[in-house]
């Protein structure tokens, strides 16, 4: 086992020294991440889940589709779907003996803001997240149909500009692309030279997780502190491929782990609920007991870094405020609203912190060391 586990480690070592050669990712933990994700696409089915992986850049030329390249060279059964429908996906992973590795270009063409997204193909990248996940259709001519059941469960990697729809990024390692910079010098990618490089080190990964299979099935690694719930769910195979490698991966691995979590938690801009509720906390209340809504929306639209002032063409108002907050509820269950708050001036609607605290605690980030001190006059409740 001992010769096992170094040979892992080793060709680890190798498959990294792989991607670097024609890859330049944002951070190192993302060659950490990005190596071990290929190893797991050997031992898929030893795992209860399969993290998807994401390489996203705000513009193009900025290496994502080369990921993939070198990524179609190193995983088992890889099949390349851009611009595929999830019709050919739900058939692709049933009719196969063996499951394919999905590899995703230009995902922004289905998922972008102006594609109008896929339900059906959201669908099944999110049910492949599990083992034993599956996806029914009706199959047949006219009124002659019956329900079929298609399996969905399979490794996804995905490479596309902007974001990805939520519930598909909670489900993946994000690694956030972007151009190289003059000083970042890579091999070009020669297909007829190269490909037969990374199809050796696949077979050798082939070979290694075979040997490996039964240690790593049901095996339950342990997690970095703080990393629960979904994140727990995307990194489990990747840590169990650690372990079972040996040498310095368990610790490498670990230490991946808290830094794309971490670092997908500062770039997550899928709810713009919990946005507006860390800025009222956070920017608007600061310490306050309560805040007119007036206050509240022109600190909101007037933040230069937030996208209040810009909600479909136009800054938010009262009434969207309203909607928005009443979405959440106090510690007594009730839906958020405006109550009138007393002033110099006579009465104005506006929010109480009381209202929003349970909302705050439930969703939001730890907040700053030091807020800043409270507008003068709004310390203390009415």
């Amino acid at each position: 086992m001992t010769a096992t586990r170094h040979d892992g480690a080793d060709l680890l070592n190798e498959v990294e020294a792989f991607h670097r050669r024609f890859n330049v990712f944002p951070l190192e933990a993302a060659y950490t991440a990005v190596t071990l994700w290929d190893a797991h696409a050997h031992l898929i089915e030893a795992f209860d889940s399969t993290p998807r992986i994401a390489f996203l850049s705000p513009e193009p030329g900025s290496g994502k589709s080369r990921a993939l390249e070198v990524i179609e060279t190193l995983v088992p059964n890889r099949m390349m779907a851009a611009n595929a429908t999830a019709n050919a996906m739900f058939r692709a992973v049933s009719a196969t003996e063996t499951r394919p590795t999905i590899l995703f270009d230009e995902v922004d063409a289905i998922f972008g803001p102006a594609a109008g997204g896929d339900e059906q193909l959201r669908a099944f990248i999110n049910a492949g997240h599990r083992r034993g996940a599956s996806t029914w259709r009706c199959v047949g001519d006219g009124s002659n149909q019956t329900p079929t059941e298609f399996p969905s469960y399979c490794a996804v990697a995905m490479a596309g500009l902007g974001s990805l729809p939520d519930t598909i990024l909670t489900r993946s390692v994000i690694v956030r692309m972007r151009r190289r910079a003059p000083n970042e010098v890579i091999e070009p990618w020669r297909k007829r030279l190269n490909e037969p490089e990374g199809h050796a080190l696949r077979d050798r990964l082939a070979k290694w997780a075979a040997s490996v299979r039964q240690q790593i099935d049901g095996a339950f690694p342990e997690m970095p502190d703080g990393v629960t719930d979904r994140p727990a769910d995307v990194w489990e195979a990747l840590l169990a491929v650690a372990d079972a490698a040996g040498g310095n991966w368990p610790e490498r691995a670990r230490a991946a782990c808290l830094e794309l979590v971490n670092a997908a938690k500062q770039n997550d801009k899928a709810s713009i609920g919990i946005r507006l509720l860390t800025d009222l906390r956070d920017t608007v209340f600061n310490g306050a007991h309560r805040m007119p809504t007036a206050h509240i929306l022109a600190t909101l639209n007037g933040m230069d870094d937030a996208p209040w002032a810009d909600i479909g063409g136009k800054p938010l108002d009262p009434r969207a405020l309203a909607k928005r907050l009443g979405e959440y509820v106090t510690a007594d269950n009730e839906p958020v609203k405006a109550r009138n708050i007393k002033t110099g001036d006579g009465v104005a609607k506006g929010y109480y912190a009381v209202d929003l605290t349970d909302a705050w605690n439930r969703y939001c980030p730890p907040p700053p060391e030091s807020p800043l001190p409270p507008l003068p006059g709004l310390e203390n409740p009415a």
